[in-house]
């Protein structure tokens, strides 16, 4: 019976260090683990862009780096905030749709990604956010925001702080913390995660017209954070969710059609 005890008692020691030792493991570890940061770089003279420019934004003492075209008379500026992998640049096919039908466009890499040299914190990219769209608003042209992915969140704080057209959210999260603590139920993540980006409690403040689109297939960020963030919008126009699509399936099932049509129904297009 002794040794039972003894043998109890040294497994529950054992199963608790190794809980430790995977909770540090997490923490230390977590921004390698939440960013996907690498990635090639796609030159502007590569894409389909003759009229865009490169642009530099100072901000924090330090610089971000992106590509900018102005809208024709009557169409919006979009700022996109690009997802969690990779450059910006290697979504140039949206750019090129966009500036076809005579949108504009900003879109950036935050600090620590591949175009923005510098550490990724989300201090760092909301500061970028507000930035970019800063420097956005001095063109004096109308602007909409389009967020995808790990963008939704610097995108909903933005609109939260700054008086926008309309906001789109592509595969949002409800909030990031919500995500991780969906994929590792057993971590006490709420207390140990950094970077959280709480677009659940942002969009409580954001008065533009507000859309959303996601997948029912997406594994990456569950459909229902999606659900969840549109239920809590003051202003909400669409919740659009697409059968079986993926978290990177959007834009091949039309999401321009219907951000276009969002953008008109918002008054951002005359």
């Amino acid at each position: 019976m002794k040794l039972i005890r003894i043998g109890a008692i040294a497994l529950v020691l054992l199963v608790l260090v190794v809980y430790t030792g995977a909770v540090g493991f997490m923490y230390f570890n977590q921004r390698a683990l939440q960013y996907e940061a690498t990635g090639e770089i796609t030159p502007l003279a590569e894409a389909l862009l003759p009229n865009a420019e490169e642009i530099s934004i100072p901000v924090d003492g330090a610089v971000i780096n992106g590509w900018y075209q102005p809208p024709q008379p009557g169409k919006p500026l979009i700022v996109y905030y690009k997802g969690n992998s990779g450059s910006f640049s290697g979504e140039h096919v949206r750019y090129e749709r966009f500036v076809s039908e005579g949108f504009g466009f900003l879109a950036f890499d935050y600090r620590g990604f591949p175009m923005s040299p510098g550490t990724i914190t989300e201090a760092g990219i909301l500061a970028d956010a507000i930035a970019a769209y800063d420097w956005a608003a001095t063109q004096n042209v109308p602007i909409v925001i389009w967020g995808r992915s790990l963008g939704t969140g610097p995108a909903t704080y933005v609109a939260s702080e700054r008086d926008a057209k309309a906001l789109l959210l592509e595969t949002p999260f409800l909030s990031a913390v919500t995500v991780a603590a969906e994929r590792y139920p057993i971590l006490p993540v709420n207390w140990v995660m950094l970077d959280q980006f709480r677009s659940n409690e942002w969009i409580a403040d954001v008065t533009e017209p507000v859309m959303v689109a996601h997948g029912t297939g997406d594994r990456t960020i569950d459909v229902s954070n999606g659900e969840r963030l549109y239920a809590l919008a003051p202003n909400p126009d669409e919740l659009w969710i697409v059968p079986d699509a993926g978290h990177s399936d959007l834009w091949k099932a039309g999401i321009w059609d219907k951000a276009r049509a969002f953008f008109i129904r918002a008054g951002a297009v005359n």
